[in-house]
């Protein structure tokens, strides 16, 4: 009976954390942010398993979304691989760097200082009404690709090292310094979030800190609500995007600050 029961808690667990999932993809391939859902419930469900292993976890279940997410953006959506791909490659060696960091520099500070970084972006965003609503490039040539790059550098040393709104920090940087509206800044961000996950989770994987099969259910959940979410994303528009952008930003304010303050 006791083994039973085990049994039938450990299959809801698992449900619900594909459920997580699924809804960590609709939000992640829209926003970002979907680590907002996905990695508390990988904490909450598995509280005896090593942090490390979580976090990784969480990168080999995400990944697989934010791949379908941009493939499905490229499809539609018009991306300047001339700025975009050298981002990508510096958001994936910042981002690699980062994790190996993490496993020696616990991020107290960082944790800390996060909500009111965010807080600030949810003000600027609230109170510019037509902040993203038009794509009106600032840059080009070089000086764009540079400046995507150190983009691509800290936002990726960023997610390596802790992560949580990534791909909404990603998104808001590529409106205000770049000059695009939502849905470019969504399409560049899925590409560069890839990179940064593909370097976190190499190097989760070769310490041993993934569970490959919880891994792969959640994965298989993830790309569903991914795909539904991009397909919204494109069909509704920019409007759409910076509703729920501001929705993320909001949801990451509350969790930050109870995870450096209060909990």
């Amino acid at each position: 009976m006791t083994s039973h029961y085990k049994s039938n808690a450990l299959n809801m667990d698992i449900f619900l954390l594909a459920l997580a999932a699924f809804f960590a993809g609709f939000v992640d391939s829209i926003v970002g942010g979907g680590g907002l859902i996905q990695v508390p419930a990988l904490f909450s469900f598995m509280p005896g398993t090593a942090p490390a292993t979580l976090l990784g976890t969480n990168k080999m279940a995400g990944i697989w979304g934010t791949t379908v997410a941009a493939t499905r953006y490229m499809k539609t959506v018009s991306v300047r691989w001339s700025m975009v791909a050298p981002a990508a490659f510096m958001a994936f060696a910042f981002s690699f760097a980062g994790a190996f960091l993490v496993t020696h520099i616990p991020p107290t500070y960082l944790r800390k200082a996060l909500p009111f970084i965010l807080v600030a972006v949810a003000i600027y965003t609230f109170k510019k009404k037509e902040f993203g609503a038009d794509n009106k490039p600032v840059f080009s040539g070089s000086k764009e690709t540079y400046m995507a790059m150190l983009v691509g550098a800290g936002i990726g040393f960023y997610d390596g090292f802790f992560g949580p709104g990534t791909g909404s920090f990603f998104m808001f940087l590529f409106v205000r310094i770049f000059g695009y509206d939502f849905l470019r800044a969504s399409a560049a961000a899925k590409v560069l979030n890839v990179a940064c996950n593909t370097a976190a989770l190499i190097w989760f994987g070769y310490s041993g800190h993934v569970l490959w099969m919880l891994g792969l259910t959640m994965a298989v959940c993830g790309v569903g609500g991914s795909i539904l979410g991009s397909h919204l994303a494109i069909k509704h528009g920019t409007s759409f995007v910076r509703k729920m952008f501001l929705g993320v930003v909001v949801a990451l304010i509350c969790k930050t600050t109870y995870d450096g303050f209060l909990k």
